[in-house]
């Protein structure tokens, strides 16, 4: 059998249990926190060291070394830092052959942990990845080595685990702990009284992304689709919620360089942007899925650096690149991608949701669908399996 059903809470394991885990995304970060407080459930005494973020930190995780280092984008961009990072991963692979954990989870990041798990995976230390990556979609051949990295591969989403089902590599599908975090009726006017907009206001959420790089492409265009989008109905109103300080210094940058635009800009709070808005444009990302469990339609578009996009044009096989089209298995909301990236394109897609009422309202039902299907307690399952792993 490769499939593994998630496992029940059993007796209190006594002792401490040492647990390595490695994450090298904020959004690693988050998943490694809720996974560290189910696994404390079941090893009160448990130890837990690799590479955490903040919340990790918080919750008592001993970290090598910041997070932020391995947080890196793209194909080419990653190899100006290769020496760095395969200094650390040396480092973390050589801690851990020394002083073998329980067990070790690489959270996401997978060109980075697969071959830490493929290291200590064979010398005889239980291995798990949390986070499928994108094997059903691109560079599939991974899988081959995906089978030798690790005893038990957690998944997010339904149709991944039946990939690996195929390929004979043991999967649980847990679920997305977002699923489990937002609640399956968003809050509209909290939101918007939160933010100080008022409730008959027509606003459009503009995302362009939580990384320099992403902004740099996409923030310009996005500008200029809101003036696009104002021409059609000058009452629009735009709201962009900045990652951090960084981000916040580099949007108001570029809209300092356009003609005054009726565009807030606010600090973090991505979630009551998006659940105060009527709809959302977007770069591509786990954003798309956050939108989609809180029904907000959307529009995703996404540049990459040139050689980048070269090299991925050739080597991905999905139909789609947003989490609600790969979930529904179909064209739910429109994708946009690098040359067709232009305030018209983008502008006539937003609009549409303001024409048709009805087809928003269908297309919300489908969200609703989806998150039900996706909403497991995703840490408890994930920590269920990890259990059955290390004391089967």
């Amino acid at each position: 059998m490769s499939k593994i059903s998630g496992a029940t809470a059993s007796p209190l394991v006594d002792g401490p249990v040492r647990i390595g885990i490695v994450v090298g995304e904020a959004s690693g970060d988050i998943l490694g926190a809720g996974l560290m407080a189910a696994l404390r459930r079941r090893y009160p005494n448990a130890i837990f060291e690799g590479i955490g973020g903040e919340r990790m930190l918080a919750a008592g995780f001993n970290s090598f070394f910041p997070q932020d280092r391995l947080a890196v984008m793209g194909l080419v961009e990653p190899l100006k830092r290769l020496p760095e990072l395969l200094r650390i991963r040396k480092s973390v692979i050589n801690h851990f052959i020394d002083n073998p954990p329980d067990v070790f989870i690489g959270i996401d990041s997978p060109d980075f942990n697969l071959t830490i798990e493929e290291k200590l995976k064979a010398q005889g230390i239980k291995t798990v990845h949390y986070v499928s990556p994108s094997v059903w979609a691109w560079r599939q051949k991974r899988i081959v080595k995906i089978a030798r990295a690790v005893d038990l591969m957690l998944t997010l989403l339904p149709f991944e685990a039946s990939f690996y089902e195929q390929h004979q590599v043991p999967v649980c599908f847990v679920g997305h702990p977002l699923a489990d975090e937002i609640p399956l009726q968003p809050d509209q006017p909290g939101a918007r009284k939160q933010l100080d907009i008022a409730p008959d206001a027509k606003v459009m959420a503009l995302m362009p992304g939580s990384r320099g790089g992403e902004v740099k492409l996409l923030g310009p265009v996005f500008w200029q689709t809101a003036r696009w989008c104002l021409q059609q109905d000058p009452s629009l109103q735009f709201i962009v919620p900045a990652a951090n300080s960084q981000r916040r210094e580099q949007i108001e940058l570029q809209l300092s360089e356009l003609d005054k635009l009726p565009i807030t800009v606010v600090d973090g709070q991505s979630h009551t942007v998006m659940a105060a808005s009527d709809c959302v444009l977007m770069a591509s990302g786990t954003t798309t899925l956050e939108a989609m469990l809180l029904k907000r339609p959307m529009v995703v578009a996404y540049k990459f650096a040139w050689l980048s996009y070269v090299i991925l044009k050739r080597l991905v096989k999905s139909p789609y690149f947003s989490l609600p089209n790969l979930l529904a298995e179909k064209m739910l909301v429109p994708e946009i991608l690098q040359d067709d990236v232009t305030p018209e394109t983008l502008g006539q897609s937003m609009m549409k949701y303001f024409a048709d009422p009805q087809q928003t309202e269908e297309l919300q039902q489908q969200f609703t669908d989806i998150h039900q299907r996706i909403r497991c307690d995703a840490s408890e399952r994930a920590a269920g399996a990890i259990q059955a792993l290390i004391a089967p």
